[in-house]
Order: structure tokens, then C-alpha cells, then sequence
């Protein structure tokens, strides 16, 4: 993982941090090398974090996303995630209930792909206050364009 930091602080209501972080994975060929992008802002303070897997799905580095921006705060915070993934928001606010309660299997009694994210995700859910939101990919959203961009520049290096 690489990151860029102009700043490591958060923005604080009442003790708890406040912070915005939008997310983005992006994948040459499905599977195939991905990337993931994250921009984390909090009052003035802006962070970019990115990453790249050689052999992936673009599920997987939307997840991986979202992830490395909730591992990277270092106090409980109240957080927006912004992210253009239907699949990551709809799954962590809606479908992961029922998958835990089958066992980590689907309503069709399939295993649960991305399983093992999922529940890295979900672990790192219960330390914060996330209000999750979608925005429409690749289009007038700065912050998830900028992601975008850092995904794929991720996938370069490798």
C-alpha cells in the first residue's frame, strides 16, 4: 500500500472525530490486476491512500477500499463514506445481516463471495458511526474521481 499524507489529524465534535472518506477499486479485465483508491478528509486535513493486487475482482478492491480507509483512522470517529459501489453499500447496510445470520451464505445457500472482506469490513464497522452514501461513478464528484485516478495508478505499479 502506498499513501500520501498532508495530514494524519481529524476533525473532532465532542471528543469523536468527524471524517469524510470516499473509496474506489478499479480492475483491468474482471479478474484481473486491480487497484483501490481512498481519499480521507477531515476539517483541512486530506489523506490519499491506494493499493494494488495483481490477480483480483473489481468487487474485491471496492472492499479493499473501504477497508483501508476505516484502518487508517486511529480514534473512534463519525464517519461519511462515500462510495459509487451499489454492491459495497448494499452489502454493508443491508444484505451482511442475513448473510451472518445463514452462516455467511447467501438466501440461495451459496457461499458468500468476497467472505473474508466482508468480515474484515464488518469488524472494522462496530469501532465507528458510518453513514454510508452512494455517488454516481465517473462523473461530477471530485473526491471519487480522484479516487478513480488513484486505483489506477496503483494498478501501474504493478
Amino acid at each position: 500500500m502506498s499513501t500520501t499524507s498532508e495530514a494524519t489529524d481529524t476533525a473532532t465534535t465532542a471528543g469523536v472525530g468527524v471524517v469524510t472518506i470516499y473509496t474506489d477499486g478499479a480492475c483491468k479485465g474482471n479478474p484481473g490486476p486491480g487497484g483501490w483508491g481512498v481519499v480521507l478528509l477531515a476539517g483541512k486535513h486530506r489523506r490519499e491512500l491506494n493499493g494494488a493486487e495483481p490477480a483480483t475482482t473489481n468487487n474485491r478492491m471496492e472492499l479493499r477500499a473501504a477497508i483501508a480507509g476505516l484502518a487508517a483512522l486511529n480514534r473512534r470517529c463519525r464517519v461519511t463514506m462515500v462510495t459509487d459501489s451499489e454492491y459495497l453499500k448494499n452489502g454493508i447496510t443491508s444484505w451482511i445481516v442475513g448473510w451472518q445470520r445463514n452462516g455467511w451464505r447467501t438466501k440461495d445457500k451459496q457461499p458468500v463471495k468476497n467472505a473474508d472482506l466482508w468480515q474484515e469490513l464488518l469488524a472494522l464497522t462496530q469501532r465507528h458511526e458510518i453513514a454510508w452514501r452512494w455517488t454516481k461513478g465517473h462523473a461530477n464528484d471530485a473526491e471519487n474521481n480522484r479516487c478513480d485516478e488513484l486505483a489506477n495508478a496503483a494498478i501501474r505499479t504493478l
